[in-house]
């Protein structure tokens, strides 16, 4: 450590716990007593209520696991059972990490304008969908005990808080009492210019789509790329392949898109591969696109989550990244969330620009490295195959012919289930078998 020499490379390494902990037998038996007390007098309730399938259900289920449990030290879904082994009363908070830290830490809560509301909403949703499974036999009441802080008791531990956000909602306002705003940036880049147009074509004007794909093709031309957000995912895909039947070379991302391929897409985006990006609600928070000079708003008067104050504002901050950054609202009138979201952006632009000029400060694109994730993937999965190989080559003393046959026969088989991700893993393997043999 002293020297910084580079005593050897690892590709991975373990880190073992600094000690274990094994639950006291003690501590076992007295929470295995209190989970039958407990499923005794549930049988009996489900009984009264004619219930006999969720009653047998229940029972056959809770002693399976209690048997698991007193031989094995455990049983699939053991955390249901966690009121009775650590010993708490019903109705009382579980054990979180927050139950860990020192006192007086401080908590920061990121985009909290969308993290506050989730902070709230999962005790909720837990526990909506524990009650059905207790009301069906499927866990005892006590798995309902086994769930999220409420936010009461969340800010109970958390004392202390910022929230961070470009877009804060009331409570945040409220709670904070005077915001602390961050508007100058250090790279200089103010806000996008906001250019209001209309939806609808008439004697001069194209409308709104063959608008956008004139100012896109001009953004084109000067090497960087354009993004326009749609309302819906069938309209992302439709305007995607009216633009590309134009020449226009552009791709949509939307949820129904995979994780992997979204970051394709984004990757391919970033490196020229394409210049429009078609969207919905992907386009908002969380994408720093510095190669985007343009961002088109489709329908932005359609009142609705999607063109909000807090979505506008979020979506126009996509085009911050780049000194030449401009947003274009299509729109036949103007909506509340239009007008608070413009002056707001107009708002921010003026400090900026003023800030700027009394600095004598020149405002400079980010320049952000294109990591190719998607390279990284790639080669991860190749050390994988080579790593499977190894050890299938072993198993069958080094016979790949026996073995690539065999092979041949688990990737039908996977295909047949129609599980393509493991049928294209084997068809690697053969692969690389294949190049073995020769």
């Amino acid at each position: 450590a002293m020297t910084r020499e580079v005593g050897a490379k690892h590709d991975s390494i373990f880190l073992f716990p600094a000690r274990q902990y094994v639950t006291p037998k003690d501590v076992v038996e007295a929470a295995l007593a209190d989970i039958k007390q407990e499923l005794e007098g549930r049988l009996k309730t489900l009984d009264s209520e004619g219930k006999i399938l969720e009653a047998e259900r229940l029972k056959r289920r809770t002693r399976q696991d209690t048997t698991m449990i007193r031989e094995f030290g455990y049983c699939n879904g053991i955390e249901n059972y966690s009121r009775h082994f650590d010993r708490r009363k019903p109705g009382e908070p579980p054990y979180t990490l927050l139950s860990y830290f020192p006192k007086d830490f401080l908590t920061i809560i990121d985009e909290s304008h969308v993290t506050i509301p989730q902070i709230g909403g999962m005790y909720a949703g837990d526990r909506a969908r524990k009650n059905t499974l207790v009301e069906h036999g499927f866990r005892l009441p006590s798995a309902i005990d086994n769930r999220p802080l409420m936010f009461d008791e969340f800010l109970a531990r958390t004392g202390q808080t910022v929230y961070t956000s470009a877009t804060p909602a009331q409570y945040e306002l409220e709670k904070s009492g005077t915001p602390v705003q961050q508007v100058i940036r250090p790279t200089g880049l103010v806000d996008p210019q906001i250019i209001v147009r209309p939806i609808v074509s008439s004697a001069d004007y194209a409308g709104q789509v063959k608008d956008f794909i004139a100012e896109a093709e001009g953004v084109t031309k000067r090497g960087v790329r354009s993004m326009v957000t749609v309302l819906t995912k069938k309209m992302a895909e439709d305007l995607t392949q009216f633009l590309v039947e134009r020449g226009v070379k552009a791709r949509y991302i939307h949820s129904d898109i995979k994780t992997i391929e979204r970051i394709e897409i984004l990757t391919d985006f970033r490196k020229g591969k394409f210049d429009v990006l078609v969207g919905v609600n992907l386009l908002r928070e969380g994408l720093d696109l510095p190669e985007v000079e343009l961002i088109g708003i489709l329908d932005a008067d359609k009142e609705g989550f999607l063109r909000s104050e807090t979505s506008l504002i979020q979506t126009i901050g996509r085009a911050a990244r780049n000194v030449h950054g401009r947003v274009v609202l299509y729109a036949d009138s103007m909506t509340g969330s239009m007008e608070r979201a413009i002056g707001e952006t107009n708002r921010r632009r003026e400090i900026q620009l003023a800030y700027n000029k009394k600095h004598k400060i020149t405002p400079k694109t980010i320049v952000k490295r294109i990591h190719d994730i998607m390279g990284d993937i790639e080669r991860s999965r190749k050390r994988a195959i080579t790593e499977l190989v190894k050890l299938d080559v072993s198993a069958y003393g080094g016979d790949n012919v026996k073995l690539i046959k065999e092979k041949r026969r688990q990737m039908h088989d996977a295909a047949d289930r129609l599980d393509f991700e493991t049928a294209a893993l084997i068809r690697d393997e053969i692969a690389t078998l294949e190049g073995r043999k020769k």
